[in-house]
């Protein structure tokens, strides 16, 4: 399984960016999936999962802020950041769940000056 994330770059305070994870299976055949972040000198967080059904969970500090969608039929998920806080900054990786394993992507940069 590969996970392509795409999308990241440098934009300003209160900005917008759209990320995307295309996956080289269907992602019908994920339990879930989601979108990680790791500053630099921190740990990777959960930002936010959606599962095959449909729920979604998001982090407290990107509510309202951040949306993930997911689109079957082009094996990808979405992030649309709005709103962009410094605080953002991060590699942002996606990440896939089946029952006993996990799939990351590779890691896609996002840049929020002030």
């Amino acid at each position: 399984v590969q996970l392509q994330a795409s999308g990241g770059g440098l934009v300003q305070y209160g900005g917008s960016l759209r990320l995307s994870c295309t996956v080289s299976e269907s992602i019908f055949s994920f339990n879930a999936m989601g979108w990680y972040r790791q500053a630099p000198g921190k740990q990777r967080e959960l930002v936010t999962t959606i599962t095959s059904g449909g729920m979604t969970q998001y982090a407290d500090s990107v509510k309202g802020r951040f949306t993930i969608s997911r689109d079957n039929f082009k094996n990808t998920v979405y992030l649309q950041m709005d709103s962009l806080k410094p605080e953002d900054t991060a590699v942002y990786y996606c990440n896939s769940v089946r029952p006993g394993r996990a799939y990351w992507g590779q890691g896609t940069l996002v840049t929020v000056s002030s």
